[in-house]
């Protein structure tokens, strides 16, 4: 078993989710890891580093406000790196 922080997932599958909803902003790799970079910044970390621990976590996250946080903050992210983004043409 590895140190793994399950933000870290959600934050990436949100990111890819709600960036698929969106045609008018940039998906490079760079501006993805803004976006989970700034959202991660401002939620918890959520470390296992058992299958306890990993089922625990996940159970724990399925619910609805853990998604609405992290939603929030994704989208959140979004609108900031699509108005400055750091590759500018």
């Amino acid at each position: 078993m590895e140190l793994l922080n399950y933000s870290e997932i959600w934050v990436g599958e949100l990111t890819d989710e709600l960036l698929n909803e969106r045609q008018d902003i940039c998906k490079c790799e760079l501006c993805r890891l803004d976006i989970q970079a700034m959202a991660l910044n401002q939620l918890k970390p959520n470390y296992v580093v058992s299958e306890h621990g990993r089922i625990y976590t996940k159970t724990k996250m399925l619910g609805q406000q853990n998604r609405a946080d992290i939603v929030a903050q994704v989208t959140k992210a979004i609108e900031q790196v699509s108005r400055r983004p750091h590759h500018l043409p």
